[in-house]
């Protein structure tokens, strides 16, 4: 307009004039510019902001307001000025602590951004008003009862169903449809002080069955806009889940009118010292414009300090992706597009490589490179932080060693019957497959070679069940028995002797060790692997390490006949779990000696359950001594649990 800065400062004083100059240079601001204007542009913003924090409040209302009356626009524009709210005056309400304007704008901005979407919702909240009513006032009426012979007098209560947005957001991400959602109905209880904001959440705990994990003490640890409140998330009447927030009537005015709550603390002459500080956090930001000169450097000191436990970064397009603190390259993929996230090799942050695991600062600029032949890795789960990230990684290598498994286990399948001449499809098919199959409680061909790919099921009870005695045969394997015996007398020509526990394709005097991981003991299923320059090792035939191996350099091993008379022992650590009283460390000594059985080493902790947890490490002949020093631990009055560790 015509009208100048100074003919607003004349007209209606300097403080208005201020206000609108602030609002002014805010609405100039284009966040989809390139990152080289990024520290003017939030430069600018942080210094109307620390000069008088009503400068965002007004240009929220403004924004509130064109989204009021967005509805006159074409459709382009709506959805374009619906998404740039979306990403920064939504998180700038949340910012701020403005509650109820970020609500509103949220709806708003899913109203015009996608209203097919957004009608469809709404319709649905429709149908089922009635019964939502009635469930609110039952749930207020329930509330009433317990609280009505308390100490707790003067308290409101308030229902609602969730805004459209948070119930849509809900949707999107769980992937669900609407009356899939159980928690759309949140409740809210204002009450006199602290004290009592506790008192209510043991009331409410004790007539409706808390959700574990969804309790957050928000008053304990406030959010960074100052927000305080108690949540915890119930199992309420018809087993319908409810949230419910806590909080002093003081809080509530912060929650909903956020920063703004302090001025007008301050209007009334009443604002404290802690309350002064508490709003402080935004005025520190001019601080920071002072000691930077430079656009760049000046958003570079900021990134971390704008926020403190979300962090908001830029693509090369300018769009804005919020994340939590902590967040990679690898997070940002994955919430840009799960392709992305899965195909990622590195990033340039600022113009710079970096790798995978970097933390992403605030206001980053962030590009994500790729690759056609890259897929994801089961390392990225050691530093992604989201949700969304994990979920797909973990899924996607969950798939991958079900595949694997299946693979190996079809081969080792093959192999057993290969082993004496049977032809395995032959006998993997028909009614007795089919009742071995239901008999063992497995489902189809498929999931048994994943069982026995990870070594829960052992191919040899195939052959055994499934083939005859005439079905055997023997199998001229002369080439592969030589190459397995040249191997083995390989190793027995380099190697001393060892003890006769294992023998080796029929040969007891073969050099073996047995693995760390699962830790053989006699009477445990077992199967060997050539190495390279430590002999034969020796793995329990369920141990998921010896999947991991090279089958081929699989070989047949069994316990000699002799190994549990022969006097020789074998280390097994042992964990007991008993409750912490007196003279227990006593008789757990007594069971082992009555089973002649030795104690190389015991550690004992107490957990903070008051719970004693014992490490034993033992020396047994067999699986059958195992067997019974467990079961007289058992008996022991104050045992929990006994088993056995790996390793």
């Amino acid at each position: 307009t015509s009208v100048t800065l100074e003919d607003i400062k004349r007209e209606f004083g300097p403080t208005v004039a201020s206000l609108v100059d602030g609002v002014t240079k805010i609405g100039l601001m284009n966040f989809r510019n390139s990152f080289d204007k990024q520290g003017e542009n939030i430069r600018k913003m942080i210094v109307a902001m620390g000069k008088d924090v009503r400068v965002v409040l007004v240009k929220l209302c403004d924004r509130l307001h064109n989204m009021r009356t967005l509805n006159h626009m074409p459709y382009e524009k709506q959805a374009r000025i619906a998404q740039e709210t979306l990403e920064i005056y939504c998180p700038l309400a949340g910012r701020v602590g403005i509650s109820s304007v970020k609500i509103e704008l949220e709806d708003l901005c899913f109203k015009y951004s996608r209203p097919d979407k957004y009608y469809e919702l709404v319709q649905l909240i429709q149908k089922t008003e009635g019964d939502t009513d009635k469930y609110i006032k039952e749930v207020h009426r329930n509330i009433t009862e317990v609280l009505t012979n308390t100490n707790i007098k003067d308290y409101k209560i308030y229902g609602r169903s969730k805004h459209y947005w948070s119930i849509y957001r809900k949707m999107t991400s769980r992937n669900l449809d609407y009356d899939q959602i159980f928690d759309i109905l949140a409740f809210r209880i204002l009450v006199k002080d602290v004290v009592e904001c506790y008192s209510v959440l043991g009331y409410i705990h004790s007539i409706w069955k808390p959700i574990p994990g969804r309790f957050k003490d928000f008053i304990a640890m406030p959010k960074s806009n100052n927000y305080q409140s108690l949540h915890t998330t119930v199992i309420g009447p018809g087993g319908d889940r409810i949230e419910i927030q806590i909080r002093t009537e003081d809080m509530h005015l912060v929650a909903e009118k956020g920063i703004a709550a302090h001025w007008n603390y301050k209007e009334r002459g009443d604002l404290t010292v802690d309350q002064m500080q508490k709003a402080n956090w935004l005025r520190e930001l001019l601080t920071l414009h002072q000691q930077n000169d430079s656009p760049d450097e000046f958003l570079d000191t900021i990134k971390t300090d704008l926020l403190e436990k979300e962090i908001y970064v830029f693509t090369p397009k300018g769009d804005v992706r919020e994340l939590p603190d902590g967040a990679t390259p690898v997070d940002l993929a994955y919430a840009i597009h799960t392709n992305l996230g899965g195909t990622c090799t590195g990033a340039r942050v600022n113009g710079k490589m970096v790798p995978l695991k970097h933390n992403l600062q605030n206001g980053d600029r962030v590009e994500i490179l790729t690759s056609k032949t890259q897929t994801p890795s089961k390392d990225w789960l050691k530093f992604v932080v989201t949700n969304k990230a994990k979920s797909k990684i973990r899924q996607y290598v969950k798939d991958e060693q079900r595949k694997n498994s299946l693979n190996m286990g079809k081969e080792l399948v093959e192999k057993e019957f290969r082993k004496f001449g049977m032809a395995a499809g032959k006998y993997l098919k028909g009614p007795e497959f089919d009742q071995y199959m239901k008999d063992s409680g497995i489902s189809d061909l498929e999931e048994l070679y994943v069982r026995v790919g990870y070594g829960k099921f052992e191919p040899k009870h195939l052959v055994d069940n499934l083939a005859s005695k005439d079905d055997f045969k023997e199998v001229d394997d002369s080439d592969n028995v030589s190459f397995m015996e040249k191997v083995v007398k390989s190793v027995k020509s380099k190697m001393k002797k060892t003890s006769s526990l294992v023998t080796v394709q029929g040969m007891s005097d073969v050099l073996v060790h047995f693995a760390k991981c699962c830790n053989p003991i006699p009477g445990d299923s077992i199967s060997g692997f050539i190495s390279r320059g430590k002999g034969i090792i020796i793995h329990a035939s369920i141990c998921s390490k010896s999947f991991e191996l090279d089958q081929m350099r699989r070989v047949d091993v069994e316990w000699t006949s002799k190994s549990a008379a022969a006097g020789q022992e074998r280390p097994v650590k042992l964990e007991v779990v008993a409750q912490d009283i007196p003279g227990l460390l006593k008789l757990m000594t007594e069971a082992f000696a009555i089973q002649s059985i030795n104690i190389e080493s015991a550690q004992i902790r107490t957990t903070r359950d008051k719970k004693a947890v014992c490490q034993f490490v033992i020396s047994v002949k067999d699986t059958a001594q195992l067997n019974s020093a467990i079961l007289a631990l058992q008996k022991i009055k104050g045992i929990i649990g006994v088993q056995r560790s790996g390793g």
